[in-house]
């Protein structure tokens, strides 16, 4: 089975490394993926979590698609609810003219952060209470397509550049409703199974059953999983702690950088904390290139992906490298 790989990058920020240092393997990673064959290479947008570095991705857009040649580039996703649909509009389309036929625009309607973080992106207490992600949503479509109705306030705004295209929209999600809504839009669809505790099969077929032409012809899901992948199942399992650990740390409150696999198995757990991390690790594929080839392949057949969009995050720089060479070598060989 030859399953399209792609990469989302959260842009991991590690105990003892400096922002900088993320900031400059991610593209070192960037230009890796390109080398190796991976699709898409998408940055996520994240807030006041301290091991993530990833907040703006149109900035991480720009420089990896300046430091790479072939592979697509993009968000996984903007958060649609935090900001300006203009603004989006003006900031995607830039890119675009920057690097044509090169960038994808993916949507969310979550934060992508906790609510004292999202009221001071969103401003007021009003905009954190409404669901205006639909309202938003036409209004970023209008501005790429350069046409609102007539009589509409906006009518006479331009998103600049004007000559340039919005890039392709996907929507993303962990439920059904973003699945149902890319469905009637006619868009791309992806779904977060590397934090969803819900299992993905649903509405990623529902997606493909209801979706009817409009921006695209065709259906297309994209699965995100995370993954970390080594030599050995026991290798893999080892440098997997670190991100077993994080969640843990974040699901109870207790935020902090990517620990290394040291700190993690040296990691005295509460019973709640090990009923923690055994959920989250129901959540990840971990193992060899056998090991992960299988589960992989299992998780598309059950859900007909079009694509596997892989997040992995490991202490080491070194490892994490060899974990996308690793997957490239067993899908893309």
């Amino acid at each position: 089975m030859r399953i399209p790989l792609s990469v989302l990058d959260i842009i991991p920020f590690v105990e003892g490394g400096t922002s900088s240092q993320a900031l400059r393997r991610s593209l070192e990673l960037a230009r890796l993926a390109d080398q190796l064959g991976y699709t898409r290479y998408w940055f996520a947008e994240h807030h006041n979590m301290p091991g993530i570095t990833s907040t703006t991705p149109e900035i991480m857009i720009a420089l990896a698609a300046e430091a790479t040649s072939r592979i697509r580039v993009g968000a996984g996703g903007v958060m649609l609810p935090n900001h300006s649909p203009l603004k989006v509009a003006e900031a995607f389309k830039m890119l675009e003219a920057l690097h044509p036929g090169r960038i994808d625009l993916g949507i969310g309607r979550a934060p992508g952060t906790d609510p004292r973080a999202a009221l001071a992106l969103r401003r007021t207490r009003e905009g954190l209470e409404v669901d205006d992600f639909p309202d938003k949503l036409v209004e970023l479509l209008a501005f790429g397509a350069g046409r609102f109705p007539a009589g509409h306030p906006f009518s006479s705004v331009a998103a600049v550049p004007e000559d340039v295209p919005l890039p392709p929209i996907v929507l993303l999600g962990s439920s059904g409703y973003s699945a149902q809504l890319s469905a009637r839009l006619g868009m791309a669809f992806g779904f977060a199974a590397h934090f969803s505790p819900e299992p993905p099969d649903l509405p990623m077929r529902a997606y493909r059953e209801q979706f009817k032409p409009g921006a695209r012809e065709q259906p297309h899901a994209i699965l995100t999983v995370s993954v970390v992948c080594a030599p050995t199942d026991e290798e893999a399992e080892r440098l997997a702690s670190s991100v077993i650990l994080s969640f843990v740390r974040a699901r109870t409150g207790q935020r902090g950088r990517l620990p290394s696999p040291e700190q993690a198995l040296a990691h005295p757990y509460t019973p709640w904390e090990r009923e923690v991390a055994e959920s989250i690790r129901a959540l990840q594929i971990i193992g060899s290139p056998a090991t992960v080839k299988r589960q992989v392949e299992a998780l598309v057949e059950r859900t007909a992906a079009d694509e596997v969009m892989v997040m992995t995050n490991t202490f080491g720089h070194a490892e994490r490298l060899r974990s996308y060479e690793l997957l490239a070598e067993a899908f893309l060989r």
